[in-house]
């Protein structure tokens, strides 16, 4: 059965969106492990606000230059989770038709890599919820960014972790990987 690894950027106050504060960040280290999180995934689970905004970027960049991942990201297998996206125009993407929960079960029991998702939102706590997301993967950047933190409220959701890793950036990024307490 594939794995279902969620990637999320957050700062020290809890904001995600937007994370155009990564970049000073993003060096050599980082590169690195990024590269192997998309080398181990051969498909890419989003919901419509992070679809949205990929969509515009990563086409606009130059899949030739290996440094970018614009290569990776532009041709992977791409999932989106929505009920209002009917006909995506960013190159290999399908929308997840009918039930999330079971379209993702579905995707994880095909033979396959890795499916990575990015992003932690209303998509995720579902898939957390219904025991489907193998593990979350937090890069905490050294930075405080003010205003709303998470991108959507999750006011009615719980749940608890284990710690299975933690990477320690020379630049202060920590990446804290963690799986349900309730997997195995």
């Amino acid at each position: 059965m594939r794995k279902l690894i969620n990637s999320t950027y957050i700062t020290l106050d809890g904001i995600i969106e937007n994370p155009m504060w990564t970049a000073p960040y993003f060096d050599d280290e980082a590169a690195a492990f990024a590269g192997s999180q998309t080398e181990a995934a051969d498909a890419l689970l989003m919901g419509r606000a992070t679809y949205d905004g990929f969509s515009q970027a990563w086409p606009q960049m130059d899949e030739s230059d290996p440094s970018t991942g614009a290569a990776y990201f532009n041709n992977v297998k791409k999932y989106v989770a929505s009920t209002t996206l009917t006909n995506p125009t960013w190159n290999n993407t399908e929308v997840l038709q009918g039930d999330l929960v079971e379209a993702v079960a579905k995707l994880k029991a095909q033979e396959g890599n890795d499916i990575i998702q990015y992003g932690y939102g209303s998509v995720t706590a579902q898939l957390v919820k219904a025991g489907l997301v193998d593990e979350v993967r937090f890069w905490i950047h050294p930075v405080l960014e003010g205003g709303a933190n998470l991108t959507t409220p999750l006011t009615e959701f719980k749940a608890s972790f284990e710690l299975i890793d933690t990477r320690v950036h020379k630049s202060g990024v920590i990446i804290a990987s963690y799986r349900p307490a309730s997997a195995s």
